[in-house]
């Protein structure tokens, strides 16, 4: 009876959802593919420096 019940009360939220159009979906995948490349260039370029300077100090 709760599985039941469970099942009713989740279709009937499903309803609510509102989605986004297929403009906004691809806008915001190609915001989070450009964030994330541009912090992994940013720690890369840290990254780089900071062996710089490690090696400088070890040697």
């Amino acid at each position: 009876m709760r599985l039941i019940n469970y099942l009713k009360e989740s279709q009937q939220e499903m309803k609510k959802v509102v989605w986004p159009s297929k403009k906004e979906t691809t806008n915001y995948t190609l915001a989070v593919v450009f964030i994330s490349l541009g912090i992994a260039v940013f720690f890369a370029i840290v990254d780089y420096f900071l062996n710089i300077g490690l090696e400088k100090i070890i040697r």
